[in-house]
């Protein structure tokens, strides 16, 4: 009977969580108060308990909605608990799409940036779990720079003991933090580090507590957004004019606001087995906020010098709703283009998805000053059964964009006829996914129409790797020497700081030499600015350059 009421009880819930009227109000009430007095007997109730809570939660309908989904959200530990001590199978809360419920683990090879910020923040909540450990070699080849003596039993003895040399050096710290201690500590650079701990494959479980877990992860919010009427819907949202209308105020934080930011980020992605490059390497000094309104707000983050992309600028954000994180984005911009992507958790995709986006796209565009918004192919269903099912590609098509193969255009055109004069129709299958193969793009300014269609950043690469091969005999660093020598003479630059990969790039431009006076010190501050300066101002000083503009688009548009 407690079975049934309660799932009789979520029936109620999952329809009323997108109804927002006085009368829904009250319901949803009533019917939390009727789920707090209920038992949970198996994990697929549990789960679909939590998802529904959460989504309440962030899209609440009043403040007492908002209190009786915090409260019910405070008890999931406990359900956990009493699951487990009844011997329940709780591996389904180890998936990623369900990872992080209050009360359970992630237990993942987190990379070395990861692990030692657990480590540095988490000691007590972390432990190495040697169950799933694959490969003993890889310890015996990295461990003897370290561990004193070991050289005698891991190069000639089989089956080595390596948890008993580890257990009589650590001394009192625990296994996690002496090892990245000792790596911390390798006198090689930071990318080695991460090289050396990464190969080894070393999984760590994290027990996180309430306030890591994605059951009650909270951004402080200055206000609260209650829905006392309907969502706006996709059809609703003009792209077109939310990227032309004035975006939010946007906030850069001070550094240690930053640091708490980023470190929520990661939270909230390492709980759900994602890591993000951006929340990874993320640079306290340059993290701004975004009010997008309705209760949403925007954390943006972006790279330090020494962590950027040699060409892209990088910005990564995570969303928050009533600040519960709902999602997150990450742009890869060049010139007015910017490669988006965007990922809103599944607990929350009924959620104003479209105007969301819209809102997100509009503060990105205000930060950046791009105009113009690709989409890779996995976005919209290729080799992506979730996009396809999802319906990934009308969802993007209907806000304005286009495909950026003709073919692929010409089809969608097609279907959209289809679409249009049979009741009922739907894209089959094969066809979502034979429009899924090429990207997709949103261009603001028709002025640029078409001119990023065939570019792909990794074409200029293959360029380069030719060139390495053809001329340098593959050796890469005599490459880059030769690049950053040209690229400073060219263009007159001093000193001997590096100029990375950069230069490289630009070595690729034959008539550099022949530019103007005026293009060759505009080119000099976008070099100055990739290393010194913020992202953004990297980029508005690359959509000021038109000659270069040119010159990257035909060097990535090459077929070869």
């Amino acid at each position: 009977m407690s079975t049934q009421a309660l799932d009789h009880a979520l029936d109620q819930l999952d329809q009323l969580k997108t109804q927002f009227d006085s009368h829904a109000a009250q319901r949803t009430a009533n019917i939390l108060k009727r789920i707090a007095r209920l038992r949970v007997d198996d994990p697929d109730s549990l789960i679909r308990l939590h998802e529904l809570l959460l989504f309440i939660r962030a899209y609440p309908h009043n403040a007492s909605v908002l209190g009786q989904s915090d409260a019910a959200l405070r008890s999931i530990a406990t359900r956990v608990s009493r699951l487990r001590e009844a011997e329940v199978d709780l591996s389904r809360l180890e998936h990623p799409e369900i990872s992080g419920v209050a009360g359970s683990s992630v237990t993942d090879p987190f990379s070395y940036p990861i692990a030692r910020w657990l480590a540095d923040t988490r000691a007590s909540q972390i432990d190495f779990y040697w169950d799933w450990f694959e490969d003993e070699n890889r310890l015996g080849e990295t461990w003897p720079r370290f561990v004193p003596l070991l050289e005698e039993d891991a190069f000639v003895e089989a089956h080595v003991p390596y948890r008993d040399w580890l257990k009589h050096a650590r001394g009192t710290k625990s296994e996690v933090e002496w090892l990245l201690d000792r790596f911390s500590k390798l006198p090689v650079s930071e990318s080695q580090k991460a090289e050396l701990y990464n190969a080894q494959k070393l999984y760590v479980q994290w027990r996180f507590n309430y306030r890591d877990s994605r059951t009650g992860l909270r951004r402080q919010t200055r206000s609260l957004f209650f829905h006392n009427s309907p969502m706006i819907e996709r059809r609703d949202v003009d792209l077109q004019a939310e990227l032309r209308k004035p975006a939010g105020k946007l906030t850069k934080l001070q550094a240690v606001e930053g640091q708490a930011e980023i470190d929520r980020a990661r939270t909230a992605s390492t709980v759900r087995y994602r890591e993000l490059y951006g929340f990874t390497n993320g640079d306290p000094k340059s993290v701004f906020t975004a009010e997008l309104g309705r209760g949403v707000e925007l954390v943006i983050t972006t790279l330090p010098s020494a962590r950027r992309l040699p060409l892209r600028a990088y910005h990564a954000a995570m969303i928050y709703k009533n600040g519960v994180p709902i999602g997150y984005f990450e742009g890869l911009s060049l010139f007015e283009r910017m490669e988006s992507g965007f990922n809103l958790y599944y607990t929350f995709r009924e959620g104003e998805t479209a105007w969301l986006y819209a809102r997100v796209l509009s503060a990105m565009r205000k930060l950046t000053g791009v105009s113009a918004f690709s989409l890779d192919p996995y976005q919209i269903g290729h080799e992506n059964e979730e996009g396809i099912q999802s319906g990934a590609f009308w969802f993007y098509r209907k806000l304005g964009f286009r495909s950026t193969r003709r073919s692929s255009q010409q089809l969608t055109e097609r279907e959209e006829v289809r679409i249009a004069s049979r009741k009922n129709y739907r894209t089959r299958p094969a066809t979502l996914r034979l429009l899924a193969e090429a990207p997709m793009i949103f261009e603001l300014e028709p002025t640029h129409h078409g001119d990023w269609d065939r570019f792909e950043i990794r074409k200029i690469g293959f360029a380069v790797q030719r060139l390495m091969a053809s001329k340098f005999n593959g050796d890469a660093a005599a490459m880059r020497s030769h690049a950053a020598e040209l690229v400073r003479k060219t263009l007159g630059i001093k000193g001997t700081g590096d100029l990375g990969d950069l230069a490289v790039a630009l070595s690729l431009i034959e008539d550099l030499d022949s530019w103007s006076k005026s293009d060759k010190e505009l080119l000099r501050r976008i070099i100055e600015a990739k290393v010194k300066n913020a992202e953004s101002t990297y980029l508005r000083l690359c959509q000021r350059h038109s000659r270069l503009r040119q010159q990257i688009i035909s060097l990535g548009s090459k077929s070869f």
